[in-house]
């Protein structure tokens, strides 16, 4: 697999389940993406929750030229499914655990995307993605198995070493 494909993740933790296994059937395609955070599972979860005000990735391209909240907005980590998340929906969770979401267009086709926080420690965790594409037929779903792999991996690079840093700093605060 291409670095596109696996981005800061391990084989084992490629291997393991991902609740967006399940909502992409026929899946084209799988994209994982990890990072380590020194911060307590909490207080990364509670950073995911963020997604909800913003993509934290590069706000100029997908934020309309708007800053994403560098300090924690109350009231985002009450998660409900169905809740809009960046441009997708909440279709699970599990606080301090995981945020799954759900995007469906005739231009992207079917994308899934598991956020996983797992503790490797009291005040350290990894954060991982798993993202589940079934690409639309035709033309543009040729372009985008090209596009999307490498697109994907410079934002949410940006966005999980964003999320990394906020976390971080926010855990030395305290």
């Amino acid at each position: 697999m291409s670095v596109a494909a696996t981005w800061g993740t391990t084989e084992e933790e490629r291997l393991r389940p991902f609740p967006c296994d399940q909502y992409v059937e026929r899946a084209d395609a799988a994209y994982y993406r990890g990072v380590s955070v020194e911060t307590p599972v909490a207080t990364m979860f509670r950073w995911l929750c963020q997604l909800r005000a913003a993509p934290y990735s590069y706000d100029w391209i997908d934020n309309r030229g708007r800053r994403s909240p560098q300090t924690l907005t109350p009231g985002l980590e009450e998660l409900e499914i169905g809740q809009r998340v960046m441009i997708g929906q909440l279709v699970e969770f599990e606080t301090d655990r995981h945020a799954t979401v759900l995007m469906r267009s005739r231009t992207w086709g079917e994308i899934a995307v598991t956020y996983l926080v797992t503790a490797e420690s009291p005040d350290f965790c990894r954060l991982l993605v798993k993202m589940v594409v079934r690409y639309p037929r035709g033309p543009l779903g040729r372009l985008l198995r090209l596009v999307l792999p490498w697109g994907d991996l410079v934002m949410m690079r940006r966005q999980l070493l964003n999320l990394k840093r906020l976390a971080e700093r926010s855990t030395r605060a305290v």
